[in-house]
């Protein structure tokens, strides 16, 4: 494994341990070049699933984008990173669950979505200007009323 810090490929591993669902063995490890720590996590690969871009592209489900979409939306944010892991979790286990081998970037795109809106508010409007590609100050205006009236209910 490469260390995020030096980029050395000389590590070792000083704790391993499944995760509470059992679906993935967590490994703090130890980089021998400059001493420090990183937390690495192992998946079963349950069976490839291919996103479909809005341009037609297709490429591989990367867990790792989307915890990078919601680490970027909820940059600033009292939210825990337990928490925006979990998410992605959840996520990729209703994309299996889903049975489809082929899910467009819209698919997840609501998945993180509705997850947002029931975290936090200003993070799910920092994602959404992206996701639904707001062109102006309307837009925002449009959606903030929307989550408005869907927390009134």
């Amino acid at each position: 494994m490469r260390c995020p810090y030096c980029f050395t490929d000389d590590d070792k591993v000083i704790d391993s341990r499944p995760n509470k669902e059992n679906t993935a063995i967590r490994r703090r490890r130890m980089c021998n070049s400059c001493s420090k720590r990183f937390t690495t996590y192992e998946y079963i690969e349950k069976f490839p699933i291919q996103v479909i871009k809005k341009d037609g592209r297709r490429e591989d489900f990367s867990r790792q984008k989307i915890l990078n979409g919601l680490m970027i939306a909820c940059r600033k944010r009292s939210i825990p990173y337990e928490k925006l892991e979990q998410i992605v979790e959840d996520i990729h286990e209703a994309l299996i669950k889903s049975g489809q081998n082929e899910i467009t970037v819209d698919v997840i795109g609501e998945y993180v979505t509705k997850h947002l809106k029931e975290l936090d508010q200003v993070a799910y409007v920092r994602f959404a200007s992206v996701y639904k590609e707001f062109k102006d100050i309307e837009e925002f205006k449009k959606a903030i009323d929307n989550l408005s009236k869907s927390l009134e209910k």
